[in-house]
């Protein structure tokens, strides 16, 4: 079996713990607006290379993966998750940490079949890097081309499996920077017990050349990048939320 490969970075620090090789595949159904890899969208392409390949390439540097692991990542790579399991599993043989870093867009809890896959997936996956990019259904339809259903029946999913999760919001401004939205995402990853970190990130537009060099026109050419001071800012509103949602979790079974 072989994966369609975008690109692979052999020494990443911010795909999960540690130092980590991160594999982008090829494939990504949704737009995102702000998206800086539209050379992933197409699926299809790239380079095609085996599971044994990629951990042959991940072992003749594994000294250098101090408490880390393989993470892969997209476009989205759900999109190949017959692919992924067949790497992951065969690095879980190894010993190698896994995660998934994904949107959840492709998930379909009304497919007994693909929940069966993804339970198999789940099984080797150490972590999962969920993006939740906007927490209104209409805004995220918008701002992506797709409700944000799927992807929150996968936060539950995730959450009732207890398979790790760090959250990651972008912050972009105008459009995922409004305080009740922000605090509304707070009160959703608060019913949720299986959360570990939550990243909130400035948007930045350094795709913008990418977006040239494909003849693509960049929809936030006019959107000025956002300081990272109010990113901080906006994950105290999103904290505020989760102790929130917490704290009246708690209180209702001490009640």
């Amino acid at each position: 079996m072989k994966g369609h490969i975008h690109s692979i970075e052999s020494f990443g620090t911010v795909d999960g713990p540690g130092i980590r090789m991160v594999v982008f595949l090829k494939g990504c159904p949704m737009r995102c607006l702000y998206c800086h890899n539209p050379d992933t969208w197409e699926p299809g392409g790239g380079t095609e290379m085996t599971a044994e390949e990629i951990l042959s390439q991940f072992q003749a540097a594994r000294h250098f993966y101090t408490n880390g692991g393989i993470t892969v990542s997209g476009g989205e790579p759900l999109l190949q998750m017959e692919f992924v399991t067949d790497l992951f599993e065969k690095a879980a043989r190894q010993g190698i940490h896994t995660c998934l870093d994904t949107s959840g867009i492709t998930f379909q809890p009304e497919d007994s079949g693909a929940v069966r896959s993804m339970d198999r997936l789940m099984d080797v996956t150490r972590l999962v890097m969920l993006d939740i990019k906007h927490i209104d259904p209409e805004a995220h339809q918008k701002l992506c081309g797709h409700s944000n259903r799927r992807i929150l029946d996968f936060a539950r999913y995730l959450a009732e499996r207890n398979v790790p999760v760090w959250i990651r919001h972008v912050v972009v401004p105008g459009i995922t920077d409004r305080e009740e939205d922000l605090y509304r995402l707070g009160r959703f990853i608060g019913t949720l017990g299986n959360v570990k970190a939550l990243d909130v990130l400035p948007y930045h537009d350094m795709g913008k050349a990418k977006y040239r060099k494909l003849g693509i026109d960049y929809p936030l050419k006019d959107v000025k990048p956002l300081e990272r001071e109010k990113a901080v800012e906006a994950k105290q509103v999103i904290l505020r939320g989760i102790r929130d949602e917490r704290r009246e979790k708690a209180e209702g079974h001490c009640s």
